[in-house]
């Protein structure tokens, strides 16, 4: 059955129309599933058993159940959830000094094949629903408001690629924003993607207040193909001419995430390349330290290695920040435990 999750807070009222029932029930029911977080259909009390029962016919809320977590020293947590189809997805909660912030998958596996990345161990299987999305995010705030905590941010970074799944990647975004809603503010809401052009300039087109990141970990054609595949439909030459629109059309400072492998894409000559292209850009490079994935063989750089690099593109007036490391004494890499939970599932 579908979940409720699925509709945003306009669909959901057109829902309401649809059985006949008064606008101000679609009101009702979000109000019961994002401001009091019920999982089920029977706790939304001011709704007549008549009403109740006509959506337990086609509806359920929550689609996804934890089935393991883990808990870093720094307070990370990863979360694996089980979707109704018996399917493994990811999220990873992180704590900052300005909040709270969850990353969430948008796929179930992912086909984009980035040679460093965990996601892609298990290839796609299918994109997520909004809902599904949602959902994610909802299971970890219910156990925060046990502590009277919640989410301040999210980051559609996990498990697949969000602009693969870009119409339900877009509809999960309004509903957790919607101020009827969790009402996340539209710039606490990131949204990564290695380059699939056509879509960045279908957001650039949205206009949204949603912050767009670019998974970059490479400055020039030739080691970004050996990386990430993505790069061979959509080399940086394409690729930068649809982020100078995205930047043009929305006034709006972009990341570029760019991921340290040691002896990889590290050297002084990376710096120089990266600095050259993105310069004159409204944008920052964020450096992430790398969640080592024993089948990929890539390792990360010391700490050392990383100032030398941050430093490199600083002095060429690039914008950087250092990643703050989160879950390295857990399978902190996206898609690293529903990787090894599939595993154990098939032996």
């Amino acid at each position: 059955m579908q979940s409720l999750y699925d509709f945003n807070y306009e669909q959901i009222q057109q829902l309401a129309l649809d059985y006949g029932w008064k606008k101000f029930r679609g009101h009702q029911i979000f109000q019961w599933l994002y401001r009091k977080r019920v999982f089920q259909i029977d706790e939304m009390s001011d709704l007549s058993l008549d009403t109740r029962e006509k959506l337990k016919e086609s509806f359920i809320i929550n689609p996804c159940k934890i089935v393991d977590k883990q808990v870093s020293s720094d307070g990370t947590v990863k979360y694996l959830f089980e979707l109704s189809d018996g399917a493994y997805v990811e999220s990873v909660l992180m704590i900052y000094d300005y909040g709270k912030s969850i990353c969430v998958s948008s796929q179930v596996g992912c086909n984009m094949g980035c040679d460093f990345c965990a996601s892609g161990l298990l290839k796609k299987r299918r994109d997520l629903t909004s809902g599904e999305m949602v959902a994610q995010v909802l299971s970890v705030q219910k156990e925060l408001d046990e502590k009277n905590e919640r989410i301040s941010h999210i980051v559609v970074m996990g498990t697949g690629e969000p602009f693969d799944n870009y119409e339900n990647v877009m509809n999960f975004a309004a509903t957790v924003n919607h101020d009827r809603g969790l009402g996340i503010g539209g710039r606490h809401i990131t949204i990564s993607t290695c380059g699939i052009v056509p879509k960045i300039y279908a957001f650039a087109q949205a206009h949204t207040q949603y912050n767009l990141a670019i998974s970059l970990h490479a400055p020039n054609n030739e080691l970004r193909n050996q990386l990430m595949p993505v790069n061979k439909a959509y080399p940086l030459e394409v690729l930068m001419e649809a982020v100078r629109y995205y930047t043009t059309l929305n006034n709006r400072r972009l990341t570029f995430e760019y991921i340290l492998l040691r002896g990889v894409n590290d050297s002084d000559e990376h710096a120089a390349q990266l600095a050259k292209l993105i310069h004159g850009l409204n944008a920052y490079v964020n450096l992430i330290p790398y969640n080592e994935v024993d089948e990929h063989g890539y390792r990360s750089v010391d700490v050392q290695s990383a100032m030398k690099f941050y430093d490199k593109l600083m002095k060429r007036n690039i914008r950087v920040t250092i990643r703050k490391e989160h879950g390295g004494d857990i399978d902190a890499a996206c898609g690293q435990l529903r990787a090894k939970k599939e595993k154990q599932r098939m032996e």
